[in-house]
């Protein structure tokens, strides 16, 4: 297929979506686009300002008074709607990603289909947004009730913005809340795509997406009649926004930042190591994931092995264009990701970790004008190191040595990040008693990097607040009301 002819597949309305219709921004704002693996431009979006926060805002509460009073059935019918479009659109969606944000063709066709699978499950919920009764005596009658919050807001990253566009919009909808996406900057297309697909299923006002920048954010955030506000981002976009949202006390859900360790115990095979650890730094994004394990702590007597079968796995992975079906890895979103990737590179060689591969942009001609890194992996790294403690949200792993266990627990916990952890080990007790001294809230045990719908995914400490993918989000989008009845 030819660049022209993928072209096609970019959304055709680049405006607002809200009330029910597209429309320009009230202050006639627009920012042009790029593709990060070319530089070509992808044509320009509108930029919502506050005037258009406000409007937006205002129709989905009047959307969501009709919406809220729609029935369950109903409610759970036009969202799997949606996600028969959503499936019936997948190689569109999954080529304005592409296209937008740098992820390779054939993940981010999974991000399509995770997206839909995420509408169909909270579909299913539906019937479990139920309260309780509360026994007292024989002459009254108490029970509890979910209710909608009202408007909710989502505020999306880069890496994934169409499965963060799906995912995190099926259960405000499904719990009966308008709901209005802020798209990343970096990569707006695909929500708006989205927006195209299935905007018109909802009343009008329940569905909006919104791209703009640090004032579309901030006045999402501080507006009266946003109820609730949901990000994936940066720990100081979660702080910054938790910030906000503390003015009118609406809640928050925020999936932020890792710097997640993966452990491999002496008894794990290193050929199973190796590859977890290639899996789980997602160097198929380029590092660009919050779950990312870029720590890697190899105990002594397996760590050469596993060096030797990291640095060959990664030899095989070339970067590619991303539009392209058969390419692994993609590119960074942009030329400021690119560049903090170069500097953490040069910080671990000035702090005296060991390059066993990468450390450089790819050699291919053909890829000169994208934001390209090879995947990097470094060795002999101490805790301490700045790659070690930083999120670098880049293609770069960092390998510690290890022997003694409680040392080693003491230097993957320490961190303000809590997102993920990876165990390796054939006994099952070791793995049992390791995931319960891991201070992480998602861990795998010989596995890593899949995400399993239903399994509640968040994090400990900075990594956020809140679980998602699970009945603990349906129930988050709601509130609880107690009603006591005397007979």
């Amino acid at each position: 297929m030819s660049y022209e002819s993928k072209l096609k597949a970019l959304p055709a309305k680049r405006g607002l979506y809200h009330s029910g219709k597209w429309m320009d921004a009230a202050g006639g704002a627009t920012e042009e686009v790029f593709d990060p693996a070319t530089g070509a431009s992808l044509g320009h979006t509108a930029v919502a300002g506050r005037e258009d926060v406000d409007a937006a805002v205002r129709s989905a509460k009047q959307g969501f008074a009709e919406w809220r009073r729609t029935s369950l059935a109903e409610r759970a019918r036009i969202v799997r709607a949606a996600a028969a479009i959503i499936r019936d659109n997948a190689e569109r969606i999954t080529l304005t990603d592409s296209l937008d944000s740098g992820g390779p063709y054939k993940r981010m066709l999974k991000d399509a289909e995770a997206g839909a699978a995420t509408f169909e499950f909270f579909a299913g919920l539906a019937t479990e947004l139920k309260g309780s009764t509360i026994p007292f005596n024989d002459c009254s009658l108490n029970y509890t009730m979910r209710e909608p919050l009202g408007v909710v807001v989502r505020i999306n990253a880069f890496n994934h913005p169409f499965l963060f566009a799906a995912q995190r919009a099926a259960a405000p909808l499904v719990a009966g809340n308008a709901i209005i996406i802020k798209p990343p900057v970096q990569a707006p297309l695909s929500t708006l795509l989205f927006a195209e697909l299935i905007g018109d299923l909802f009343p009008a006002g329940v569905f909006g997406v919104l791209p703009g920048g640090t004032e579309c954010g901030q006045a999402l955030v501080e507006h009266r009649d946003v109820s609730m506000v949901g990000v994936i981002g940066s720990v100081e976009t979660g702080k910054a926004i938790a910030r906000a949202a503390a003015g009118t006390l609406k809640k928050v859900s925020l999936e932020l930042g890792g710097k997640n360790a993966l452990i491999a115990y002496p008894d794990a095979q290193p050929d199973k190591v190796a590859a977890g650890a290639v899996q789980g730094m997602n160097f198929t994004w380029c590092g660009q994931s919050c779950g990312s394990t870029s720590r890697i702590f190899l105990h002594e007597s397996i760590h050469d092995a596993v060096v030797e079968k990291i640095a060959a796995a990664v030899s095989g992975l070339r970067p590619g264009i991303p539009s392209d079906p058969d390419t692994d890895m993609g590119c960074m979103v942009s030329a400021a990701q690119l560049e903090k990737t170069e500097r953490y590179v040069r910080y671990g060689r000035e702090d005296g970790a060991r390059l066993v591969a990468g450390g450089d942009r790819p050699a291919d001609a053909g890829l000169s004008k994208g934001f390209y890194h090879n995947p990097t992996i470094f060795a002999d790294v101490r805790p301490d190191m700045r790659i070690a403690r930083e999120e670098i949200f880049g293609p770069v792993m960092s390998i510690i040595k290890w022997r003694d266990e409680d040392e080693m627990f003491a230097a993957v916990n320490d961190s303000d990040l809590g997102l993920t952890g990876s165990i390796w080990t054939n006994d099952l007790s070791t793995g049992l008693r390791a995931a319960s001294r891991i201070e992480t809230g998602y861990v795998w045990v010989n596995g890593s990097s899949s995400h399993f719908l239903g399994a509640p995914f968040g994090g400990y400490k900075l990594s956020g607040l809140g679980r998602e993918e699970s009945i603990d989000e349906l129930l988050a989008c709601t509130q609880l009301k107690n009603v006591n009845v005397t007979l």
